[in-house]
């Protein structure tokens, strides 16, 4: 059964938060996030992107930009933009999109469950990726960036959390992007201790849904520090959402060109493994196994024969089944991680994001694939897989700033 622990959070006052949260760190580069944070000294961006307050010759991974967001973390809390809270809480965080919400706990995970497999993980880290949060981590001394988990609902834990909910929340805006961010605070002792008992008892394992860099680097922290490590390193920052909340947009693929086949060559090759029938308008898959394709200014419906996939937890994915009877096979894409040829687009873009790629003529040809399952997540992790790369886009994504955690429990106490 898996431990979360509730925490002081560093976070901004109530009428400062709209200004302060910012987009995670990962989803802007380094122009983007300066254009975004611009005449805006208290967005959390010069904390977690701080290269956009330094020359724009300094390389983003170099120390200088870890001890400028040391050094911006600190200006903030002098200058009372954030503040820490007085006593451990958990935190309810709320995200409506387009209607839709999705309700969170954020708590502090366990690093012993996230090295002993009680937190699954589905995707490979990559080390230089691991190495700029763990540099962030030791400099700034706070874990900014937030793990997103998921868990198999529990009846007891949802009822804890709609009760709590009728209460005043701490921060409620929308983003410029339109999204809903709504917190509260579960500051009550019996209702933490509750909510603690509740998940170690009744909560076997999570799963990373998004965020394995940042889990990854919690830990290595931990271990490089060593005897050193304060005890706030034994935690790292996550938002748990049950299964029942948590929504799971399609992960899309364009491809520069056509393997050297003309298009006629190329519907001929695809309809060995694939029904190939045009379709009238964009098509997004409606089930498992079909596929939209875009390509010279139509758009087709593809349909896996029986019998070309396995029903592994990895082979039975859709983006396994595209890549070993078309991206591979006709396409020669054989390794998406590396090949240049492949480019991914977020569902959150839409299909005009496909068609206008390719109508630019920058990309050849378009494929739209049906979301991951929830299911197929959790199955996959179970069995100790991995998913191909660019398998699950989260949206909406949870905002930086809000609620932060100092791993020196002590510091500001």
């Amino acid at each position: 059964m898996v431990t979360v622990s509730p925490f002081k959070a560093l976070r901004p006052a109530a009428e400062t938060a709209r200004l302060v949260a910012s987009r995670p760190y990962d989803v802007l580069n380094s122009k983007e996030a300066k254009v975004e944070a611009q005449g805006n000294n208290a967005s959390f961006l010069h904390i977690t992107k701080s290269e956009i307050d330094l020359p724009d010759t300094v390389d983003i991974h170099a120390q200088a930009v870890y001890d400028k967001a040391k050094e911006n973390l600190d200006a903030f809390i002098s200058r009372k933009i954030l503040f820490r809270e007085s006593k451990a809480c958990y935190y309810i965080y709320e995200l409506t999109m387009n209607g839709k919400s999705q309700t969170g706990l954020v708590c502090g995970s366990s690093v012993d469950d996230y090295e002993n497999g009680l937190i699954k993980k589905h995707e490979f880290t990559r080390p230089e990726k691991e190495q700029d949060r763990i540099n962030h981590i030791k400099t700034t001394g706070a874990q900014t960036g937030n793990v997103f988990l998921v868990y198999r609902n529990v009846n007891e834990i949802d009822a804890i959390i709609n009760k709590w909910k009728e209460k005043n929340p701490v921060y409620d805006f929308i983003a410029d992007d339109g999204i809903k961010h709504t917190i509260w605070i579960v500051n009550a002792d019996e209702t933490i201790e509750e909510i603690s008992l509740l998940f170690k008892t009744k909560v076997p394992c999570t799963y990373i849904a998004d965020g394995h860099h940042r889990a990854a680097s919690a830990a290595k922290v931990r271990a490089a520090l060593g005897s050193l490590a304060p005890e706030g390193a034994d935690i790292f920052l996550t938002t748990l959402f049950p299964s029942n909340q948590l929504y799971i947009m399609d992960y899309n693929r364009v491809v520069t060109d056509l393997n050297g086949l003309s298009k006629n060559d190329f519907l001929s090759a695809i309809k060995n493994k694939f029904d190939v029938e045009t379709a009238g308008k964009a098509f997004s898959p409606d089930r498992l196994h079909t596929f939209g394709m875009y390509l010279d200014k139509q758009w087709y419906r593809l349909t896996a024969h029986v019998g070309s996939y396995s029903n592994d937890p990895i082979g039975i994915l859709d983006i396994s089944i595209l890549s070993d009877n078309l991206l591979a096979p006709v396409l020669n894409i054989k390794d998406q991680r590396t090949d240049k040829r492949i480019d991914f687009v977020g569902g959150i873009r839409g299909l005009a994001e496909l068609e206008k790629r390719v109508d630019s003529g920058d990309m050849a040809v378009a494929f739209s694939l049906h979301p991951v399952t929830i299911q197929q997540l959790f199955d996959i992790a179970d069995s100790g897989n991995v998913m191909p790369p660019k398998s699950t886009w989260f949206e909406p994504k949870l905002r930086d700033g809000l609620l932060t955690h100092l791993i020196n429990e002590t510091e500001m106490d």
